[in-house]
């Protein structure tokens, strides 16, 4: 006793660099070889139990043979008595180890074994004197050199990038990050088995198109040499599973990759999973009932609970969510009633005199004016889980008209903690509609909005042969996973979220035991093309610089705007303990994952200034000239050690 107690709190050895590990650990690989001992040539370990069945059957495998395998995650004594952790799949389980018991090379061999490596244990089960759950190793097997050392701290902002980067090593060092991924297939096993059971066929339709539709996003663009063709990579599975309604596959859904080639931020990855469902003979008050249905059980039966805590708000998943029309949420949230209102213009001018402006490339309508108010100003209160229904036919090209209203369609989305989960229609099913609405949308993406739908003709013939009333639905799959899991960010629900590629040069020798390299070649900046404006020649008096609040600020988090292909959306730390709002229109020079921790400078005084119904309160603070007629911009970007709001002068 006093002997593993003595080994387990024996103070660790100064860690030797990183550089000396790798030389160490390479070394000892190649005498393992000169030995015949190749443990990469070893290519099956037969397991027997795992860490989770032993403590969980203890008392019917004491003193029983077992074979585990896993790495090695931490290692004490290395006398004549050795205690080691080792993480399989399933956790953890202490590894005892003595000289006396094994074969004498076998345990010499052992003690040289480094955190990391992978073995395999033959052994019995028993408990250690201090009462632990333990695995009594007779023989131990390498079967896997680990060449790098484990980082042993994965923590703060750079160490969350490489969290995402290197998700393997996440997975080893933070084990709890698995929890996610489980729950992750938990759901998606459960959505499948929920539709299943409702007579519904999983089917899989193209991921490459020559027409992007079926949603309102900017696709990827690849091209296909055999054919000579541009093809774009879907942004949604609509068109052809409709295609298979026509068809007489009555119930389809497709679990399934879409790609956007759009902005990222904490609820948005160019890549993602969905789920889009139809039925036949349907409308969208089934997909309500069915969107419910698949949330509610699966947190009562995989979590065990209807009350949850996501991005700081509690939510309460209880079945018997409300549903409101998007007149009457406008009405509750804005105070304007579009029910009352009959005309265009006064329902753009009631918008913009709750400080709502319509999307640049929007017809100035009714229905533009009711969704942009929605948009910008009720979707941020929506925080209990609500469906929104009867959407104006301006923004649902492929859904059918209310038969009470035909400014709107009989469309939902439903909402949580202010994120759009899900989107359903009562299909439409009139071709000669769907050509007209198709044409609108090409109208609009001839002033400049790329992300309307195309005109897809094909589509058009399927429904010219007759598609019956259909209900149809798209969830996404990484949303209600961050729901479920509490997750703040969509990285940490996806295995390996896009990330931008880090600028390292090319090693040129790969040795271990290499030269040092040559210092690094300062970067060359060529300024002979750079064009700057003329400075100004009136000066300003020194009162009036000095009403400018010039702050040093520190980015907490930032996000593009939705609906704006230019503007990002601060979150700062102005010094004032407060959270402070600032729109930016640098989204063309950065991508919101690469600005947040830095420190910048912004204007603090100036009046709030609505864009895209949020209040800007500031200015950032760029530095921009021309070169060769285009613009360029740099934020101005400070030393981190600058406190937040310390004072510019």
């Amino acid at each position: 006793m006093e002997q593993e107690k003595k080994n387990q709190n024996q103070p660790a050895a100064q860690e030797p660099s990183v550089g000396d590990q790798i030389k160490v650990r390479r070394e000892k690989l190649a005498s393992l070889q000169a030995e015949g001992r190749n443990p990469f040539e070893i290519t099956k370990f037969v397991q027997t139990t795992n860490s989770a069945e032993i403590k969980a059957h203890f008392d019917e495998m004491e003193g029983k043979p077992v074979s585990i395998a896993g790495r090695l995650m931490s290692k004490r004594g290395m006398g004549k008595v050795s205690f080691c952790d080792l993480q399989d799949k399933e956790g953890r389980i202490q590894l005892y180890a003595r000289k006396d018991e094994m074969d004498e090379e076998d345990y010499n061999r052992f003690k040289k074994y480094d955190i990391g490596d992978i073995v395999g244990i033959e052994g019995e089960v028993f408990r250690t004197q201090r009462g632990e759950m333990s695995v009594r190793a007779k023989k131990i097997t390498l079967l896997s050199k680990s060449l790098l050392p484990l980082p042993e701290k994965f923590h703060g902002l750079t160490d969350k990038e490489t969290r995402y980067r290197q998700r393997y090593v996440d997975l080893i060092v933070n084990p709890e990050v698995k929890r996610n991924f489980i729950i992750r297939s938990q759901f998606i096993k459960h959505l499948r088995d929920y539709l299943d059971n409702m007579g519904y066929i999983e089917v899989e339709t193209p991921v490459l198109n020559t027409i992007a539709g079926g949603a309102a996003a900017r696709p990827f663009i690849t091209h296909h040499n055999t054919l000579d063709i541009d093809m774009y990579m879907r942004i949604a599975t609509e068109l052809p599973l409709k295609r298979l309604i026509v068809g007489g596959m009555d119930r389809v859904y497709e679990v399934g990759r879409i790609f956007r080639n759009e902005g990222m931020d904490p609820k948005h990855n160019p890549e993602f999973t969905t789920v889009e469902l139809y039925q036949a003979y349907a409308d969208f008050h089934d997909m309500m009932d069915i969107a419910e249905g698949v949330y509610t059980t699966f947190a009562q039966k995989y979590l065990g609970t209807y009350e949850l805590e996501w991005m700081g708000e509690k939510v309460d998943l209880t079945p018997g969510w409300p549903r409101l029309t998007m007149i009457e949420a406008v009405k509750k949230y804005v105070g304007i009633d579009f029910g009352a209102i009959t005309d265009d213009a006064e329902a753009v001018a009631a918008a913009k005199a709750v400080g709502v402006e319509l999307a640049e490339a929007a017809e100035k309508t009714w229905g533009n004016a009711l969704y942009a108010c929605f948009d910008q100003k009720v979707e941020e209160q929506l925080v209990q889980p609500t469906f929104i229904t009867m959407y104006p036919v301006e923004v649902s090209p492929l859904t059918k008209r209310s038969p009470v209203d035909p400014r709107l369609t009989e469309r939902f989305e439903f909402f949580i903690c202010r994120a759009e989960m899900g989107n359903a229609y009562s299909e439409l099913n009139d071709p000669i509609d769907q050509r007209e609405r198709f044409m609108k949308q090409v109208e609009q993406r001839e002033r400049g909005d790329d992300e309307t739908e195309m005109l897809d003709e094909d589509f058009l013939t399927a429904l010219e042969y007759g598609m019956p009333p259909t209900g149809g639905m798209g969830m996404g799959i990484d949303r209600a996973v961050m729901l479920f899991t509490g997750a703040d960010t969509i990285r940490d629900v996806i295995l390996f979220p896009t990330m931008k590629p880090l600028d390292i040069p090319k090693k040129e020798n790969t040795k271990v035991d290499a030269a040092p390299a040559e210092a690094k070649k300062e970067e060359v900046i060529d300024f002979s093309k750079v064009e700057i404006e003329p400075l100004f020649k009136d000066f300003v008096d020194f009162d009036t610089f000095s009403k400018s609040d010039f702050r040093a600020v520190k980015v907490k988090a930032c996000e593009a705007v939705k609906k704006s292909k230019k503007l990002l959306k601060f979150v700062l730390d102005d010094g004032s303990g407060t959270d402070r709002v600032i729109l930016s229109g640098i989204h063309d020079y950065y991508e919101p994952e690469e600005l947040v921790g830095k420190t910048c400078v912004a204007i603090t005084n100036l009046p709030p200034r609505p864009m895209m119904g949020i209040d800007s309160c500031g200015m950032l603070i760029s530095a921009v000239h021309h070169e060769e007629g285009v613009e360029k911009l740099h934020l101005l970007m400070l030393d981190p050690h600058i406190p937040a709001g310390a004072k510019m002068y």
